[in-house]
């Protein structure tokens, strides 16, 4: 090796060590300021509330002020387009998987490309997702209602929270060639008015959306579909535990960085959330609103993320899904 090749082979080895020390001490050196947490929801959601708990914690653990600021609208694409338009190394999104797992398949034309622009840093925790009937018809379990759909095809409806379920149940319904019309809405109060009055027989979304419902006698639950029981309704069984793994559907939630992060800031800041989600009265806060704590790494968090993008491509083919032009 020549002198000059040596000297090039010494000064790239330097701007590399400089380069990880500046790295590191930029994370250990944050925050240094106001943390905003970005949530595309509106306030008194599920993901809502999950960010205003991690909020509280991780400004105990950073000695800084940590606000929720939301920015609900257009399925959560302006949120996401508000973070990413920010210029902030304090500004942090919160959301839920749908952003970087569903918009991508339901929106024909999305204004970023969330899978290159949205860094995964943790999950935090799952929204609990159910399936409930209205107590207004007769289905009582998961084999009931497929039981009558089978025997008297078209006679009954669903309805849905936007993301997973159209998707996931779509698919079972196709596969399993059964005849359940999907009623559309654009909001969650009619659906649930509609649930209890009858006119909508079954209904699938987050749990907490449903328990009052649920609680006041107009609306009873066929299962979680989360992978095991909920304290909040222990004697409802998992879709698995009914018989329908396929049926399983998970609503994580988590915190996501802009391309360019630092790898050792995301590894300290998922590092923190880890440390909170894994404290028992975070989880009990979380599992008393149908809500199940989810800690994880980075690394964890993207391969998650895979998981479902790739699922969800099967499930958008089986049900022949095109999005709206």
């Amino acid at each position: 090796m020549s002198i000059s090749s040596r000297s090039a082979a010494v000064i790239g080895i330097l701007l590399g060590v400089v380069l990880s020390w500046s790295s590191a001490v930029v994370a250990g050196d944050w925050p240094h300021r106001t943390v905003r947490l970005v949530a595309p929801v509106p306030a008194g959601t599920a993901p809502d509330f999950s960010a205003r708990l991690f909020a509280e914690r991780l400004s105990q653990r950073w000695g800084q002020p940590v606000i929720v600021e939301n920015r609900p609208g257009a399925d959560g694409m302006i949120g996401v387009s508000a973070f990413l338009g920010t210029d902030d190394d304090h500004t942090l999104l919160y959301a839920i998987s749908a952003v970087v797992t569903v918009h991508p398949i339901t929106q024909q034309k999305l204004p970023y490309d969330p899978v290159r622009e949205l860094v995964p840093i943790s999950p935090t925790s799952d929204v609990v997702l159910a399936i409930a009937a209205s107590e207004k018809n007769s289905i009582r379990s998961l084999d009931g209602l497929v039981k009558t759909v089978r025997t008297e095809p078209g006679k009954l409806n669903w309805a849905s929270s936007p993301g997973l379920p159209p998707f996931v149940v779509g698919g079972f319904l196709k596969n399993s060639k059964l005849d359940l019309a999907l009623v559309s809405y654009r909001d969650i109060a009619p659906v649930l008015q509609d649930l209890g009055e009858g006119r909508i027989d079954v209904y699938v979304g987050s749990l907490g959306v449903i328990m009052p419902q649920v609680q006041a006698g107009r609306a009873r639950l066929l299962a979680v579909a989360s992978g095991v029981r909920v304290p909040l309704v222990p004697d409802v069984p998992t879709v698995t535990e009914a018989g329908y793994p396929e049926l399983r559907m998970d609503g994580v939630v988590g915190f996501f960085g802009k391309r360019g992060m630092p790898d050792a800031l995301r590894d300290r800041i998922a590092s923190d959330v880890s440390a909170v989600a894994s404290d028992p009265a975070i989880c009990e806060k979380l599992a008393a609103v149908g809500q199940a704590a989810r800690p994880g790494t980075a690394a964890e968090f993207a391969a998650l993320l895979d998981q479902y993008r790739r699922r969800l491509a099967d499930l958008a083919k089986t049900i022949e899904f095109k999005a709206p032009q």
